[in-house]
């Protein structure tokens, strides 16, 4: 590695603009020289104090912009919680030269994809986009830098912070156990420390500020000396410099910002804390132990500590907790933060154990810990599966765009990748058992119960601990007063004019190959040598499916595959997965609806020993009895659990309302209660006979590796025996229903799942009608700026996000909307769906939204092919549906050449809602008299999608 450093060099760039000079210091310029990781990049900064790191890569014609600004909830105070978050979102509403949801729409129709996020530590915006767009996405991120506050409106705020309720609704008070890291940062953090809430923050705040508190925090910590700004892709850097100058140069430093340092968090004693989740079946128990920030020297032992305890067949807590069958679910976890960090244990008992008895169980298994202690092979593995990840996450562009970014912003060094993975690759059996005594053994933790209705009362122990609700604030504040916006002016160009992009980049699909076996087994592959992975996909037709031709043993194929990672006839199941850990690599297979999958990847210098694992696992499983009966409990019990969650009700009721019930789509893959009790090992055994074959099965092979080289390691798979297999098979027309609600009560929920859609008749085809509706619902529901979107989301503030599609395989079609809405929205949430729906049936699509759909659905062929799992699912559609490659070009064609009067052609034949099944999972006491109005028939249901009784007749609309 040669590394280039000047304090006093500085580059003199004369913007084409005609602004004037501006200093542009150039920091460091790193290369990669020999075997170290590193990714290459060169670093400046600006007048105004913001960092510009530059990565020049040219393998595709893309380009990732990155801003990320050091400020997340740790800046922010009592009463003031949840504004960074709240201005992830607010950033996205529109600044003085970009309208509101210009964001969205400019970046979707340059064939981009965008998305900004938040955490304790900082908030990030980012874009991916072909090369040709780099100057449209400078525009507008700096217009939101410099030019935000004089767009930000009261409207504006009262939508986005009903929108922040709504994710909150979604995400963490509507979901199953989705209260506990809230709960638990209460009770770990004291009173006070910016850690204590979530980053969504407390809701009450966002109801206490008014506009101006966001504003004060917006100007306090969102200036450019606060910030990085990190381009990767197919770039000439001093073009970026230029434009960095041009967009950014003339933004003002904000004040300064110092590194917030507080004093590790430390317990007295265990904090006992618990709630009720009506959304659960299995209680939970959680013990989480503070102990050290990001990149402190702990880190990685730490790290290595959790994997030992509870990540994977050989951890303590499985063996402990799963493989007897006490528990459904048990694993360990440790993250790190900038300020502080944490490690939590949990474990998901069956019903009908007590969390107390857990606790002494779990206490136990950390003394089993200490007595046997660490071995080498555990080291092995840990470090096998950091340079694995490691590596895998230098596939895409953004992937290591995010890693400059990350570490400049929290160690002022972008080129901090080699450091980091020596400081896990050099861990010893002494640093794991170190920090165990030093963080966990004896330490006091946060345990906290997590209990279903029904069996309140019954936590491990009694509570002890009430976390602080009012008081003076023990931590540093910070003064927004004399805070006030000044207009930014001196440009030497027109700020409002949207940049012109450059001619598209030329976008090749991946040249491949294709192979087949005499026993009928196709195969496809392409080389992929950016990094040195290999990746195969062999899916076997049928999963799922397969199952219509007896019902009553649905769940077989997800329990087949699921015993088929338990182990080999040479290997146990711990030995199968220590083997494979110990090279890095992943071996597993899985059922879907459609196919059995065996997914395979690994690290090029160890695929021959990963094949060797693959061989074993599909041809040479054990299905042991003991596994087959906890893989068997587990299923049944998850089925069980899934009756408490409402997004599973919905997707579950849906599909029965949807297909009807004798369809074996009507019954989960995971099956019923009474289909997973019948089923036997004689069962399992013969399915696996009888339902694997070559013949019916596809291999998808990507990555450092050439035909002629895979092909002869691949001989187990070429002497695999043919075998004639019978294919189930459902037909499905346009089912013309007329349109009713469906109804299932989730008592007090605070959310409603709505799902709607019919049947098309349609199935999947490349380029002809079933593509063509893609298109024509693009600009409904398909893009985050589509009408059902923007009216849910951005006018009403109903929802977090609210959808449409078509959808269509080789068997069925289907038309589909959905939201999670807040449930006293739920009535006006399914007016508005139908009344966009009729309203594009009626009157089609405006010329503006064809040309936005054109051209964002024609560029984004830039993303398509970049990563080997995007080349992988390329691959996969060609063989799946035996397209050839130039399908690709066939669809940019209909593209081009279809019409406003072939878009209204389709809606009108294909956008039925008069033929619609609404479903609705949510407090019947509360939605029910609003769905009344609408006047439709309307069916309440149990959550198993049996039928309840009439709530009202149909009634003329």
């Amino acid at each position: 590695m040669r590394k280039l450093k000047t304090i006093a060099m500085s580059l003199a760039i004369m913007l084409s603009s005609g602004m004037a000079l501006a200093q542009t210091k150039l920091i460091e310029k790193v290369t990669k020289k020999g075997d170290e990781v590193v990714i290459p990049y060169e670093k400046y900064v600006l007048d105004n104090g913001l960092t510009l790191v530059i990565h020049e890569d040219h393998s595709d014609p893309l380009v990732h912009v990155d801003v990320t600004y050091h400020v997340g909830s740790q800046r922010e105070e009592i009463g003031k919680s949840g504004f960074a978050h709240f201005f992830e979102h607010m950033m996205f509403q529109g600044s003085k030269n970009v309208a509101d949801e210009e964001h969205f729409k400019v970046v979707s129709e340059s064939g981009g994809t965008l998305n900004g996020t938040t955490n304790r530590d900082r908030t990030n915006y980012f874009q991916t986009v072909p090369s040709n767009q780099l100057e449209r996405m400078f525009w507008l991120e700096a217009d939101r830098m410099g030019f935000l506050l004089e767009a930000v409106t009261q409207k504006k705020f009262e939508v986005q912070r009903a929108t922040v309720k709504n994710e909150k609704g979604q995400n963490y008070d509507n979901a199953p156990y989705g209260q506990w890291q809230e709960r638990t940062c209460q009770a770990l953090y004291p009173y006070g420390h910016p850690y204590s809430w979530l980053t969504i923050g407390v809701l009450e705040d966002l109801d206490r500020v008014d506009v101006t508190d966001l504003k004060k925090f917006f100007l306090r910590w969102y200036g450019p000396n606060n910030a990085t700004l990190t381009v990767g892709g197919d770039v000439n850097p001093k073009e970026v410099i230029r434009l960095a100058e041009k967009y950014f140069g003339i933004i003002p430093r904000g004040q300064e910002v110092k590194s917030l340092k507080l004093d590790p968090v430390q317990l007295d004693s265990d904090r006992y804390i618990s709630y009720v989740d009506s959304n659960i079946r299995f209680p939970a128990l959680l013990l989480t132990f503070p102990t050290v920030p990001e990149y402190h020297k702990d880190e990685a032992p730490l790290k290595c500590l959790a994997q030992i305890l509870g990540t994977g067949q050989s951890s303590f807590f499985f063996k402990k907790f799963v493989k007897t069958r006490k528990a459904i679910q048990a694993s360990v976890f440790s993250s790190h933060d900038e300020l502080a960090g944490q490690m939590t244990m949990f474990v998901l008992p069956f019903p009908g154990n007590t969390l107390a008895s857990f606790e002494e169980d779990l206490r136990a298994t950390l003394k089993e810990f200490e007595k046997e202690g660490v071995k080498d092979e555990d080291i092995q593995k840990f470090v096998a599966g950091v340079e694995a990840g490691t590596i895998n996450s230098l596939a895409s562009v953004s992937g290591k765009v995010s890693q400059l970014a990350h570490y400049q912003t929290f160690t002022g060094n972008p080129n901090y990748i080699q450091k980091e993975l020596d400081a896990y690759l050099n861990i010893t059996k002494e640093d794991v058992v170190r920090v165990y005594n030093k963080y966990i053994k004896g330490k006091a933790s946060v345990v906290l119960s997590v209990l279903p209705k029904g069996m309140e009362g019954l936590t491990a122990k009694a509570d002890n601990f009430t976390p602080q609700k009012s008081g003076n604030n023990p931590f540093p504040t910070t003064d927004y007063s004399g805070l006030a916006y000044t207009p930014i002016t001196g440009d030497k160009f027109d700020r409002s004019k949207k940049p012109e992009a450059t001619k598209a980049p030329l976008v090749p699909v991946p040249d491949y190959w294709r192979n087949n076996f005499k026993n009928g087994l196709q195969i496809i592959g392409t080389r992929s040598s950016e990094i040195p992975t290999v990746t195969l996909r062999l899916s076997i037709e049928g999963g799922h499916k397969q199952e219509g031709w007896d019902k009553s043993k649905a769940g077989i194929a997800s329990i087949t595959a699921a015993l088929m990672n338990e182990g080999t006839l040479k290997h146990n199941a711990e030995e199968f997965s220590n083997e494979l850990d110990k090279l890095g690599s992943s071996v597993s297979i899985s059922a879907g609806d459609g196919s059995t999958s065996l997914n395979i990847s690994s690290l090029r210098k160890n695929l021959d020993k990963t094949l060797a694992l693959a061989e074993e696992i599909l041809f040479q499983p054990a299905f042991p009895e003991d596994a087959f009966q906890r893989i068997k409990k587990q299923q049944i019990e998850g089925i069980k659990a899934n009756k408490k969650d409402p997004g599973a009700i919905a997707s579950s009721v849906y599909d029965k309302v949807l297909f009807g019930k004798e369809s074996i789509h009507a019954i989960s893959s995971s099956g019923t209660e009474e289909s997973v009790k019948g089923i036997t090992l004689d069962d399992v055994k013969n399915f696996y006979k009888t339902n694997y074959a070559p013949n019916i099965s596809k291999l998808v092979v990507v990555g450092d590796i050439g035909q002629k080289e895979v092909i002869s390691k691949l001989d187990f798979l070429k002497n695999w025996d043919r075998k004639e297999v019978k294919l189930y098979k459902e037909e499905f027309g346009l089912r013309q229903v007329k349109t009713k609600i469906y109804l299932v009560d989730k008592e007090k929920a605070p959310q409603s799942h709505i799902r709607m859609g019919y049947l098309t008749g349609l199935h999947y085809d490349a380029y002809g009608e079933s593509f063509k509706t893609g298109l024509m619902n693009y600009n409904l529901g398909g893009a985050f700026n589509s009408r059902i979107n923007l009216n849910l989301r951005e006018d009403k503030g109903y929802t977090y996000g609210a959808r449409s599609y078509f959808y269509a395989n080789k068997e069925y079609g289907i038309f589909g909307a959905s939201a999670g809405v807040k449930a006293n929205t739920t009535d006006s949430a399914v007016f508005e769906f139908v009344k966009e729906i009729k309203g594009f049936h009626s009157k089609g699509i405006t010329a503006d939204e064809l040309d936005f759909m054109k051209n964002s659905i024609a560029q984004s062929d830039a993303r398509k092919y970049e990563t080997p799992g995007q080349k992988a699912g390329f691959l996969s559609r060609i063989i799946t549906y035996d397209l050839d490659g130039n399908y690709v070009n066939k669809q940019a064609k209909v593209i081009d050449k279809i019409s406003q009067k072939d878009i209204n052609a389709l809606a009108k034949k294909h956008l039925k809602a008069e033929n619609m099944n609404i479903l609705v999972v949510g407090d019947k006491a509360l939605v029910l008299p609003g769905l009344k109005r609408l006047g439709y028939e309307i069916i309440e249901l149990d959550p198993d999608g049996n039928e309840i009784g009439v709530l009202q007749s149909d009634k003329k609309q």
